[in-house]
């Protein structure tokens, strides 16, 4: 929360690699995860993509070959952090985000005729510039944080200026009412189900948004920020599923599921690795006790790139992280 745009910085450099929540999430069936830095920026930096694995480095964890991301923000985070040191309205924002993309295309300009020409010396390196021109080459993919209607609309239009593309709406309370845009443009929507009220442009949100989204055509993610959520991803989606037969809306399990595997997979530009089951991806397979969109289910075994990670009945196989020294569990939840 120093500047308003911080693309120099990169969220792998903060990862702890003994974070305890790591094995919860493999124990609830997630292999992959995207870390993102936080919201008070309008560009917070970069994204990493990570497998949900035992390792002393973030070099460990790191998915190979996945692209990195960009955080974007907007709305009220932003204009709450910088209310008396930067832009404190949304048409601040926007002004903020185009500023920025004019000194990048400029910079990508000098180093794109620079890299052909290779006449004396390289242009001066800037970190935050390097950034922001490789998402305007389509090598970082964009995450934007976004609640309200109009926010996303001046996100796209911006991105429509400088012609990249928005992967994914992170949040995305008021997704169902532009949901036909979503699917016109390109852009998913990472949401929860029924977070919703707790501030002014969170007010609209609606408990079927994930399936008024989808029954639009565009891409619904269910997705999270909160430690809990994140180990009940799918119990997440039933409930969206369950709000969209009050309105008609029949999303079926085969295109539920698809929450939380292809269509993320597809966020982070990684569908023709992870997200479906088949021949030549990596083998990340989850074996639930039962329909995965049960409260009554649990993730039973996980394999990543084809290793067994997690057996929930061989207790002396479970990731242990230091951070959980002296804490044994009995196996009954207990210890």
């Amino acid at each position: 929360m120093t500047n308003p745009s911080t693309p120099n910085v990169w969220a792998e450099h903060s990862v702890y690699t003994q974070d305890p929540q790591f094995p919860r999430a493999l124990a609830s069936g997630v292999t992959t995860i995207q870390v993102l830095p936080g919201s008070a920026n309008l560009i917070g930096g970069r994204s990493v993509v990570l497998k949900v694995v035992p390792s002393r480095t973030v070099q460990g964890m790191k998915f190979p070959g996945a692209k990195y991301g960009l955080k974007h923000a907007c709305g009220e985070n932003p204009k709450r952090v910088y209310a008396s040191r930067g832009p404190s309205t949304r048409m601040g924002n926007v002004a903020g985000w185009r500023g920025q993309y004019l000194q990048a295309e400029q910079y990508r300009r000098r180093w794109d005729k620079w890299l052909v020409d290779r006449k004396g010396d390289p242009p001066a390196r800037d970190l935050a510039m390097e950034t922001l021109a490789e998402v305007l080459r389509g090598n970082i993919l964009v995450q934007w944080h976004c609640y309200s209607m109009n926010d996303m609309e001046g996100a796209m239009e911006v991105a429509d200026e400088f012609g990249f593309q928005i992967k994914s709406f992170h949040h995305g309370v008021e997704a169902y009412k532009i949901a036909d845009v979503l699917a016109r443009k390109g852009i998913s929507a990472s949401l929860w189900s029924d977070w919703g009220g707790f501030k002014i442009e969170a007010m609209d949100g609606v408990r079927a948004n994930l399936a008024l989204v989808h029954n639009a055509g565009a891409r619904a993610i269910v997705h999270s920020d909160d430690a809990s959520g994140m180990q009940r991803l799918n119990q997440d989606a039933v409930k969206s599923m369950a709000e969209a037969r009050t309105l008609g809306i029949n999303v079926t399990e085969d295109e539920a599921i698809r929450w939380l595997t292809a269509n993320p997979a597809w966020a982070v530009g990684l569908e023709d690795r992870i997200g479906t089951l088949e021949p030549g991806k990596n083998a990340d397979v989850v074996l639930w006790s039962g329909t995965p969109f049960s409260i009554y289910s649990r993730a039973e075994k996980v394999w990543i790139d084809g290793a067994m990670l997690f057996d929930r009945l061989d207790l002396s196989q479970r990731w242990r992280s230091d951070f959980e020294l002296g804490f044994v569990p009995d196996g009954r939840g207990g210890r």
